[in-house]
């Protein structure tokens, strides 16, 4: 029996369009319950942004999106070479 494989590029699309989505879900519930926001943490993890212009907003997007391909380009060939060897 083959051992099981993640396919990076899916991975990395499902996760980037994750990413993004959530990312603007958060944006979205931080602008209707200001008194709840969370975009301070976004300022800490994204470099560039700030709260909340429409350029800030897009550097935000275009990091979470990118996040989601960091995750899958090193985490995909690392359970590949472990599930290989097991």
């Amino acid at each position: 029996m083959a051992p099981p494989r993640i396919p990076v590029v899916k991975l990395g699309w499902a996760l980037s369009i994750f990413l993004a989505v959530t990312y603007m879900l958060c944006v979205g519930f931080d602008l209707i319950f200001p008194q709840y926001a969370m975009y301070r943490a976004w300022i800490s993890l994204m470099p560039g942004m700030t709260w909340l212009t429409a350029t800030s907003f897009l550097i935000g997007l275009a990091e979470a999106f990118a996040y989601g391909w960091f995750v899958a380009l090193v985490f995909g060939p690392i359970f590949n070479v472990i599930a290989a060897r097991g």
